[in-house]
C-alpha cells in the first residue's frame, strides 16, 4: 500500500476568539475555555482536500482515566447531544462543536480521525484540550440568570464585600475572590478531583459534574478540610501560630494556590467568612452564579428543635452548652434550577462549607432552596431544618442554681437572623435580603410558617411590660479600640409603687461565635427606683482591662440582670459591643497603565495609647498583584501615622481593587481597600509615524 501523505499539518484552537465570545478571557488568553450550551470553533489546517470517500470523526475524553469517552456526532441530532459540523476553504476545514446544555465540566481532550469509507483510521491529530464551564449566559442551562448585570457581579467581579460586626452595627470588609485568577481554575477542578466521591468512584462522579447540585454539594464540603482533602481547617480560637489567623486573609487566591502546591494539604486557619468566600471564588469561577451572604445573630441549633437554652451559672457565666448564638455567621447563595425537587424551589439556594453539622456524613450544608426557608418547608434537600433553625431558632436563657434548679430568666423570639446582607450588585453598599429569608415579624404568613415547621409560637405579649413591672435597657455609642467608653444600664419604673431590685452588670470578651474570654468588669449593686423613674447606671469600660481579655473579632458582650425584690421572674438584657478600628487609607496617585510600574501608598493612624510592635501590611489585588507582605520598620507609638509606599505592575486592565490589612501584636484585622483604574498602553496608529517623516 502506498505511504499515506498526511493531510493534517496543523490545528488552531482560536483561543483569543472563542475566549472572548464565552466571556473567558480573563482566565486565559491562551488556553482554550469555553462555556457549555455554546458553539465554538477550531480549524484545521490541511495539506489539500480530503481523499475522495473520507471523512471525520470527532471524539472526546474526559478524566485522568478517560473516565467518560463521547463520539460527537456529525450532523445535529436531539439538542441534548454533542455535534459538529464542517467547512472546508482554502486548505482549512474550520470545525464548529456545539455542547449540550447540560454538558459535564472539565477538561476535555479532543481527538479529530480521518477515517476511510471502510471506517478504518487514516491519520488522528490529538493534541486539541479545552475545558468546559457552567453557562449561566444559556438559557437551557439550570445555572442561567437572565440578568447581565447580575451576571458581571456574582460571576465576574472578582472583588467583593463581606459584612461582620453585630445586626446593629454592621462592619464591612474587602474581599479578593480572584476567580480569574492564573491556576485558580486548574486548582478549582483539583478541587472536585480530590473529594471522597471522586477517590472512590471516580466514573460515577465524573458522569455527575454536569449538574450543579452535585458540584456545588462537593464544593461546600471540600472548602472545609474536616473528613476529607479539602482546602481550609477551621480553628476559632487562638493560638494560630502555626498557621494564619482567619482575620489576616484578604482574599481566596492565596488560600487555593497554597492547598494546590501543599500537596492537597489544609490551609490553616478560616473562620465563616474565609470558608464562604474561599467556596464563592469557586463556584463563580466554575460559572455558577454566587454570593456571600452574612445572617446577623445566627442560632446554632445542634438538636434541631428550634429552641436554643443558653445556661448561665449564679455568676451570668455561660456553662458549658452546644447551642449557641453566632454574632453573624456567612454562607453563600449560588443561583440554579432544581430539577431534582418540586416546583418553586428554582433561584437561590444556601451552601455553607463551614463545618459545623454532617450531611449524609460529610461537613457541608446545601444546596437549600431559599424559597423552602421563607416557606417553611422543611423536607426539602438538603439540610432545610438547619438552615431554618440558623434564621428562626428561639433563644431561652435559664439560671442554673447552685443546687442544680433551673430558672427560666428570659425568652427571645425576635433576635435570630436579622439583617441577612450581601453586597449589591449595583456597588459597594449592602443589601438586605432578610425578606427573601422570613415573612415581616408578626404577620399571619410568619404564624403560618412556624406552624408548618413544628415551631411553637407563644403569645405576641412584650415582655416585661405588666404594669409595676420594671424595663431594662442597655445603652453605649460607637466606641473606638483602644479608648475607654461608657455603657449605661437603665431601669426604668413604669409602675405606681417604688421598687427595690439587684442590678448585675458583667462585661465580658466573646468571639464572633459566641466563644467566651473572659470576664471584662463586673458590677452587682442595690437601686431603689421611684415610680415613673428612671434609674441610670454607668459601666465604665478601660482599654487596660479589656485588652487583656478581647478576642481579635474586638467584641464585648453586656448583660445585666434585675433581681427584683418580691418578684420570682429577673429581668435580663444583653447587647454586644463591636470596638470599632481605624481606617487603612490606600492611594494610587498617577496613571496605573498595563505592565508599567505604579506606586501605591498606604497609611492610617495608631489610635492605642500603646506602641504596636510587627507591623505588617499585606497588599493583594486581582490583576494587580498576589498578597505580598511589606513590614513596618520599628514600633509605631501611640497617635503616630505610619505609612509605606510599594510599587507594582498592573497584569490586566480594567477597574481593579487593591486590598490591604494590617495586623500587629496589639491591632489586628485592619482592612482598607483602594481602586486602580488600569489602562491599556495607548500605541499611536501605524500612518500617524509615516506622516511624520
Amino acid at each position: 500500500m502506498a505511504h499515506h501523505k498526511s493531510v493534517f499539518t496543523d490545528v488552531d484552537v482560536r483561543s483569543h476568539e472563542n475566549n472572548l465570545a464565552h466571556r473567558t478571557r480573563e482566565i486565559d488568553r491562551e488556553r482554550l475555555i469555553v462555556r457549555r450550551g455554546q458553539p465554538f470553533s477550531i480549524t484545521l489546517q490541511c495539506s489539500g482536500p480530503l481523499p475522495a470517500k473520507h471523512y471525520l470523526e470527532l471524539k472526546l475524553r474526559l478524566g485522568k482515566k478517560d473516565e467518560v469517552v463521547i463520539t460527537v456526532q456529525n450532523e445535529r441530532g436531539a439538542g441534548d447531544k454533542w455535534w459538529f459540523n464542517q467547512q472546508e476553504a482554502q486548505g482549512e476545514i474550520v470545525l464548529t462543536l456545539h455542547s449540550p446544555a447540560d454538558a459535564i465540566i472539565g477538561h476535555y481532550h479532543l481527538a479529530v480521525l480521518l477515517l476511510a469509507h471502510d471506517r478504518h483510521t487514516v491519520e488522528r491529530i490529538d493534541k486539541v484540550t479545552f475545558h468546559m464551564l457552567f453557562n449561566p449566559w444559556c438559557k437551557d442551562d439550570v445555572v442561567y440568570l437572565p440578568d447581565e448585570s447580575l451576571l458581571q457581579e456574582y460571576i465576574m467581579n472578582e472583588d467583593g464585600v463581606i459584612y461582620q460586626g453585630a445586626w446593629d452595627y454592621i462592619r464591612s470588609i474587602p474581599w479578593n475572590y480572584g476567580q480569574f485568577e492564573d491556576f485558580v481554575m486548574d486548582i478549582c477542578f483539583e478541587v472536585l478531583d480530590n473529594s471522597n466521591n471522586a477517590l472512590k468512584n471516580s466514573v460515577m462522579d465524573m458522569e455527575h459534574r454536569f449538574d450543579p447540585v452535585y458540584v456545588s454539594r462537593i464544593i461546600a464540603a471540600m472548602v472545609n478540610s474536616n473528613g476529607d482533602r479539602g482546602v481550609l481547617a477551621g480553628r476559632w480560637s487562638e493560638p494560630y501560630a502555626d498557621g494564619v489567623p482567619p482575620y489576616h486573609w484578604t482574599g481566596s487566591v492565596k488560600i487555593l494556590r497554597q492547598w494546590s502546591k501543599a500537596g492537597f494539604r489544609a490551609v490553616k486557619y478560616g473562620q465563616c467568612w474565609v470558608f464562604a468566600a474561599v467556596a464563592c471564588t469557586v463556584m463563580r469561577c466554575l460559572g455558577i452564579p454566587s454570593r456571600v451572604i452574612t445572617n446577623f445573630d445566627s442560632a446554632h441549633d445542634v438538636d434541631g428543635n428550634l429552641s436554643m437554652d443558653i445556661m448561665l451559672n449564679d455568676r451570668l457565666e455561660p456553662v458549658e452548652t452546644k447551642d449557641s448564638k453566632w454574632n453573624f455567621h456567612c454562607w453563600i447563595e449560588s443561583w440554579m434550577k432544581r430539577d431534582d425537587l418540586s416546583k418553586g424551589c428554582d433561584g437561590w439556594q444556601v451552601l455553607d462549607p463551614t463545618p459545623q453539622e454532617r450531611s449524609e456524613g460529610e461537613f457541608r450544608c446545601g444546596p437549600c432552596p431559599v424559597t423552602a426557608i421563607k416557606e417553611g418547608k422543611l423536607d426539602l434537600k438538603y439540610d432545610a431544618p438547619f438552615v431554618f433553625a440558623e434564621v428562626n431558632a428561639d433563644i431561652v436563657y435559664w439560671v442554673v442554681q447552685r443546687d442544680g434548679q433551673r430558672r427560666k430568666i428570659k425568652e427571645d423570639q425576635k433576635s435570630v437572623g436579622k439583617n441577612i446582607s450581601t453586597k449589591s450588585p449595583y456597588g459597594n453598599y449592602r443589601e438586605d435580603v432578610t425578606s427573601h429569608y422570613k415573612y415581616p415579624e408578626g404577620s399571619r404568613e410568619e404564624r403560618e410558617v412556624y406552624g408548618k415547621a413544628g415551631h411553637r409560637v407563644t403569645g405576641a405579649v412584650e415582655e416585661n411590660t405588666e404594669p409595676g413591672q420594671l424595663q431594662l435597657s442597655i445603652k453605649h455609642a460607637k466606641p473606638v479600640f483602644g479608648t475607654d467608653f461608657d455603657v449605661i444600664v437603665e431601669v426604668k419604673n413604669t409602675g405606681s409603687k417604688e421598687a427595690h431590685a439587684q442590678l448585675t452588670m458583667v462585661a465580658t470578651a466573646v468571639t464572633y461565635n459566641s466563644i467566651h474570654r473572659g470576664e471584662c468588669q463586673r458590677e452587682s449593686i442595690n437601686v431603689t427606683v421611684q415610680a415613673h423613674k428612671v434609674h441610670k447606671q454607668v459601666l465604665r469600660l478601660h482599654y487596660d482591662h479589656y485588652v487583656k481579655c478581647v478576642s481579635e473579632h474586638h467584641v464585648i458582650r453586656v448583660k445585666a440582670l434585675l433581681d427584683v425584690l418580691g418578684e420570682n421572674e429577673p429581668i435580663m438584657n444583653v447587647v454586644n459591643i463591636p470596638l470599632s478600628k481605624p481606617e487603612l487609607l490606600v492611594e494610587v496617585p498617577g496613571m496605573a497603565v498595563l505592565w508599567e510600574k505604579v506606586t501605591a501608598h498606604v497609611s492610617f493612624t495608631n489610635p492605642l495609647p500603646v506602641p504596636l510592635k510587627g507591623g505588617v501590611f499585606t497588599v493583594e489585588g486581582a490583576g494587580l498583584l498576589p498578597a505580598t507582605e511589606i513590614p513596618v520598620i520599628g514600633d509605631v507609638a501611640p497617635g503616630q501615622k505610619v505609612s509605606v509606599k510599594f510599587s507594582f505592575s498592573p497584569m490586566r486592565a480594567g477597574v481593579r481593587k487593591l486590598m490591604v490589612d494590617f495586623d500587629s501584636d496589639r491591632l489586628k484585622d485592619v482592612k482598607g481597600v483602594g481602586t486602580v483604574v488600569v489602562r491599556k498602553k495607548y500605541t499611536r496608529p501605524f500612518y500617524e509615524n509615516l506622516i511624520m517623516y
